[in-house]
């Protein structure tokens, strides 16, 4: 049986790890990223914005958590924003709050989100951009090119594996143990080479990449990347990693 690393942060890989148990593959779950909130932010009066784009679960989990705590009362205003979401499984974790999203792109990354955003939504309004500490930036600098005003908030950390984890992944990748490396975000590819510490892999090891972001990220680095699903959730992920190995 066909083994998938599987990089996720521990409290979101349990999903994953069934969709590839459905195709009959075994998973090794490595989280590359450790998500830990940041102190020290205060949830912002959002009535002086004119909307504010989440571009993960994190990113909703940590802000909500913070708003209802601190200003509740700013939950409205939210839900009265135009609010923008990265990926279906973002905006369904906003839906939970009663929060409204804008349509989403097909292929759910932030270049295509902000390609299928006319000028006029952007120019001269003012937005808040939710971010983890590895976030690329791409939203806020699309924003501010095309006359527009954006706060960055950062309201997560992504930390790096820890050194014996990383030992034994490496262990496990040399013994032939590991069919396919998955990865789900620029940071969790980034962090695994770096704890690895060379992008050289043993043959027939399989790159898959949950998304075009993910995947550039990945080919920045030398690497080759062998899957990418047609849409980017977690279910289609699986079934293109599934057909792959086959």
């Amino acid at each position: 049986m066909k083994t998938v690393l599987v990089t996720r942060p521990k409290h979101q890989a349990a999903s994953f790890v069934k969709e590839l148990e459905q195709y009959g593959l075994n998973s090794f779950v490595f989280p590359t990223i450790e998500i830990r909130p940041v102190s020290g932010w205060g949830v912002p009066s959002l009535s002086g914005f004119d909307g504010v784009f989440f571009t993960s679960p994190n990113s909703v989990s940590f802000f909500m958590e913070q708003l209802l705590r601190e200003s509740p009362e700013e939950l409205k205003n939210l839900q009265k924003l135009k609010v923008w979401a990265v990926g279906k499984t973002t905006a369904q974790d906003l839906a939970a709050y009663g929060v409204t999203t804008e349509p989403i792109p097909k292929i759910a990354d932030a270049v295509t989100l902000m390609e299928e955003i006319g000028n006029d939504a952007l120019a001269g309004h003012t937005f808040l951009f939710l971010r983890g500490s590895l976030s690329l930036g791409t939203i806020p600098c699309v924003i501010n090119k095309r006359g527009g005003n954006c706060l960055e908030l950062t309201v997560y950390e992504n930390l790096p594996p820890s050194l014996e984890e990383s030992t034994k992944v490496k262990t496990l990748l040399e013994q032939g143990g590991l069919s396919c490396l998955s990865f789900t975000s620029p940071s969790t590819a980034i962090n695994f080479f770096e704890a690895l510490g060379t992008t050289s892999l043993p043959p027939g090891v399989q790159i898959a990449a949950i998304g075009t972001t993910t995947a550039n990220a990945l080919k920045k680095l030398g690497l080759k990347v062998d899957v990418i699903p047609e849409d980017f959730n977690a279910s289609c992920f699986a079934k293109a990693i599934a057909e792959a190995l086959q």
